[in-house]
């Protein structure tokens, strides 16, 4: 079949492990009676996604009654794209939504968004500089869809002593590493409790901060599964009716191995989305009180106080 042989080709050539491409091939030819036999086109594709995602979650074929158009090559963005881009970082303010301290000392901070610390990196230092005389830290990305894995090791800088390996990204012929930055603006956020806050709208980039926190036992994850996004790929054509996404790069935790793909990143207190955020408040009230409660000065009684007000609130709603 002239589809398989285009499938297989475009697996040699862009797939980001040559050898699971062999052997994707090794595991598919001897099956090609059997496709040929399939009576519809939505029938092959089927199977022929079941059978790539027994090696990879990412792959797909997909089929198309209508011829599908002429699919053109990749550009990089034009300065007036690149305008709209940084206009539209600016608008959202890098995507750091809400920063506030919540009573019984407590940080909140809710980003949407990473974008690149070229452009929002003092926003992020402000955001930590404000946080900073906290005692413990919610951090809230239930509507983050991703954005830049650079702002994602500054920000996870905050919370290590050391340069500290992040990520491997993978590619056909490079690896790209991701460590946390040696210096960073103001303080760093040590030896206090984070809470991160999850949703399954969680997506991409804000998968990999969640991530990294929990490997590095830097955070506790409260809410929701994330979403397990897929490896980033791109669709190619095999023939007019069908197509193949084919990933072009791997995220690789150097502690785990693997990364949050098809699985998202499981919460350490499981809650649904919009109760997220008072099952962390919560739990970082605690953390206060019984902090405040080896304390004798007196600051630390206000805040005791502060903090029990609080949590008896939360458990009246």
């Amino acid at each position: 079949m002239q589809l398989i042989e285009s499938l297989v080709k475009h697996l040699h050539e862009q797939y980001v492990d040559p050898e699971v491409a062999a052997r994707i091939e090794a595991h598919i030819r001897p099956q090609m009676a059997e496709y040929a036999a399939l009576e519809s086109g939505e029938a092959l594709s089927r199977r022929l996604t079941a059978e790539l995602r027994s090696f990879d979650d990412a792959l797909e074929v997909v089929y198309s009654a209508e011829a599908f158009p002429p699919q053109p090559e990749p550009k990089p963005p034009t300065p007036e794209q690149f305008k709209v881009m940084d206009l539209a970082i600016g608008l959202d303010n890098g995507g750091f939504h809400k920063v506030e301290r919540l009573p019984g000392n407590v940080g909140y901070m809710e980003v949407k968004g990473f974008a690149p610390p070229e452009v929002a990196g003092e926003t992020a230092a402000a955001a930590m500089a404000f946080l900073s005389g906290t005692e413990a830290l919610i951090i809230d990305v239930r509507g983050n869809r991703g954005g830049a894995p650079t702002m994602v090791s500054m920000l996870v800088s905050y919370f290590v002593r050391f340069r500290t390996h992040l990520q491997d990204f993978r590619f056909r012929d490079r690896t790209d590493q991701f460590w946390t930055v040696s210096h960073v603006p103001g303080k760093r956020y040590l030896d206090k409790p984070v809470y991160v806050l999850t949703s399954r709208e969680t997506f991409s980039a804000a998968e990999e901060f969640c991530y990294d926190l929990k490997t590095l036992k830097l955070a506790t994850i409260v809410g929701e599964p994330t979403s397990g996004a897929k490896h980033p790929g791109r669709r190619f054509l095999l023939d007019d009716h069908y197509a193949v996404l084919i990933p072009g790069i791997r995220f690789v935790n150097p502690i785990t191995g693997t990364n949050w793909e098809g699985t998202g990143v499981v919460p350490d207190i499981e809650a649904p989305a919009e109760r997220a955020l008072e099952a962390a408040y919560a739990a970082a009230l605690r953390h206060v009180i019984a902090r405040a409660e080896k304390e004798s000065l007196d600051p630390w009684r206000r805040i005791q106080l502060e903090a029990e007000k609080a949590l008896s609130e939360l458990a009246q709603r």
